[in-house]
């Protein structure tokens, strides 16, 4: 490597990225698109489930947030197993669990049924976002991150793309065939491909550059390096109460629970927003919902590329929560206009999304090593549990009032305060 020419040196950099890319990203996508499908079709089994087993709207917001707090209690210990023995096995565990679970929805008769396979379903799922975070870290330097990490969540908006018209045309073709309703059928259907794609992970993930048969020696020895010089910046913890004690890390949370707050008010009632607006076949619900989505899938592209070409992460990350907040507040003072609903919830998506997927370029830019593993499991874990408050506090103010406008207005509070906290991390610390 030391007598190689700079110019060559750029050449093998960028093959040997390039085709790292092009080998993990689609399958990494298929992986966490499986894992969404599973999590919007929730909210299109809302619309019959709910009035098939008599369930209020405050049973639904809280059977849709029992899931993190299974995710919650299992985080942390699944992704520092993962670190120890390996993202492929572990994460085709999760997929394949998770999976089996899924498909069990399809019996639940009462809400208690609801809460134990939500639960569970949190418990199965555990681990597989930030472990398959932290497997970016394995493969990507900071600097080349933003775009991966970008690219990895357009599976979110694409599992509304896809899942939308699915599940809408699932429960639309199959209601009462052989005695199961649609909503039955859609559990069962979707829950397939998660357990196909588990057993393919074995077969498919390398848990390391050492094993990656695609790259050559120079290329494999120039992103170790790379790797390790990234590696050397940031911060490891040296026990359990520094990592505790690490303010950042808790700034970061709370920054994070905002971003969900908002990502899953749109998952979890964006087919009800829809339907609110005036549209009540559930294919034609199915369609709409992924215009929104197709919005996102743009901005992400454009958010990601910007971020990783002037190396600056703050301000990328505020402008699209507050795009988010005000998409989300005009869809709830607009609730009755289907077409500025749904170009509201366009731009409430595109937002709320990027955020998401660009928040995690500042702990990963930050954390190294067991304190990367610990630290975005610690850190997704506590802010999933905005996936609890949610869905539950709209359920709860929805059938209080009547009314999902006052949810809304409460969600684009906490994404304008997440915006505001985001301004005290020093920039000089993750513009890189």
């Amino acid at each position: 490597m030391t007598s190689m020419t700079l110019e060559v040196v750029s050449t093998v950099r960028s093959n040997a990225y390039r085709k790292t890319a092009w080998r993990l990203m689609p399958f990494l996508m298929l992986c966490y698109l499986c894992a969404y499908l599973d999590r919007v079709n929730v909210g299109f089994a809302k619309l019959q489930m709910m009035s098939d087993l008599s369930l209020s709207e405050t049973v639904y917001g809280l059977g849709a947030g029992m899931f993190f707090l299974g995710y919650f209690l299992c985080e942390v210990p699944s992704n520092l197993i993962l670190h120890k023995v390996g993202a492929r096995r572990w994460i085709a565990r999760i997929m394949i669990s998770w999976g089996i679970i899924s498909a069990l929805f399809a019996f639940v008769e009462t809400a208690w049924q609801f809460y134990v396979l939500r639960f569970l379903l949190g418990i199965a799922e555990a681990g597989l976002a930030p472990g398959l975070l932290l497997y970016l870290t394995y493969w990507f330097p900071s600097y080349r991150r933003a775009k991966m990490t970008v690219l990895w969540f357009i599976a979110i908006p694409l599992s509304g793309m896809i899942g939308g018209p699915l599940s809408g045309l699932i429960m639309a073709k199959f209601a009462g065939f052989h005695g199961w309703a649609g909503w039955q059928w859609m559990f069962v259907i979707e829950a397939i491909p998660t357990v196909i794609v588990g057993f393919f992970v074995l077969a498919y993930l390398k848990d390391g550059v050492h094993q990656a048969t695609w790259l050559t020696d120079e290329e494999k020895e120039l992103v170790n390096k790379e790797l390790a010089e990234d590696n050397s910046r940031k911060v490891t913890h040296g026990s359990v109460r520094d990592f505790l004690r690490d303010r950042r890390l808790w700034m970061l949370a709370c920054i994070y629970f905002c971003v969900v707050m908002g990502q899953y008010a749109i998952t979890f009632w964006l087919p009800t927003l829809i339907r609110n607006a005036g549209v009540s076949d559930p294919l034609h619900i199915g369609l709409v919902t992924s215009l929104p989505y197709m919005c996102a899938i743009v901005a992400m592209l454009l958010m990601g590329r910007s971020g990783d070409k002037h190396r600056e992460r703050r301000w990328h990350l505020i402008a699209p929560m507050i795009a988010g907040a005000l998409g989300l507040t005009l869809a709830a003072i607009f609730g009755g206009n289907l077409v500025v609903s749904v170009l509201s919830l366009c731009l409430a998506a595109a937002g709320v999304l990027s955020a998401s997927s660009l928040f995690w370029m500042l702990p990963t830019t930050l954390l190294g090593g067991v304190s990367a593993a610990a630290g975005i499991a610690g850190i997704n874990s506590f802010a999933n549990l905005a996936g609890f408050c949610s869905p539950y506090l709209i359920g709860w103010i929805t059938t209080t009032t009547g009314s999902s406008a006052i949810g809304m207005y409460l969600i684009t509070g906490v994404l304008c305060m997440g915006a505001c906290l985001v301004l005290r991390i020093p920039a000089a610390s993750v513009n890189r």
